[in-house]
């Protein structure tokens, strides 16, 4: 099988460290050519699922501007320009948390919309997780960490209480990695 090709890109719109609307032209592994093909960019992002030392995983409640409600999640953010994916996971570990972790387990990288971009999504399970320092996030959101036992995160999984998408994928992703 083929892949597309990139033909050409330019910039509809430029909002934004967070926002970037190209339009592209791709030619098909037929032959056709489409001329306006829109391609979003966004930044990367990491998301850890955080397993205690006592075996607990560490979760948010918050809110989201594009969730109604609340939603689980787990911790996560941006990339910083130039900065490693897992280095990126430790740091957010550290800020939202206040924790290190003993192991780091890559659990994939996705792209997060394989026909417009949207960013790619580094996902991590990081073990023997403990406090070393206070919380420091620079969230916009208020959360409220919590510590949940597997019953209680498999549950909350089930029932859709991670309400986004990635968050969903790797907390199932990670609960197939950890032992009971």
């Amino acid at each position: 099988m083929q892949s597309w090709k990139t033909l050409s890109r330019r910039t509809i719109l430029d909002y934004s460290q967070f926002l970037t609307v190209e339009e592209h032209a791709v030619e098909l592994p037929d032959g056709r050519v489409i001329w306006d093909w829109p391609w979003v960019i966004t930044p990367d992002f990491v998301n850890v699922v955080a397993q205690a030392e006592d075996g607990r995983y560490l979760c948010f409640r918050q809110g989201k501007y594009g969730i109604d409600g609340t939603s689980l999640a787990p911790v996560g953010g941006f990339l910083d320009a130039d900065e490693e994916p897992l280095a990126a996971a430790q740091r957010e570990l550290l800020e939202e948390t206040g924790c290190r972790a003993a192991a780091w387990v890559p659990l994939g990288t996705f792209r997060v919309d394989p026909n417009r971009g949207a960013g790619m999504a580094y996902f991590y399970l990081a073990r023997g997780v403990h406090r070393v320092a206070e919380p420091a996030a620079d969230d916009l959101e208020e959360q409220q960490l919590l510590f949940l036992t597997r019953s209680e995160i498999e549950a909350a999984l089930a029932s859709g209480e991670f309400k986004v998408l990635p968050w969903m994928a790797i907390v199932a992703l990670a609960l197939q990695t950890t032992e009971d």
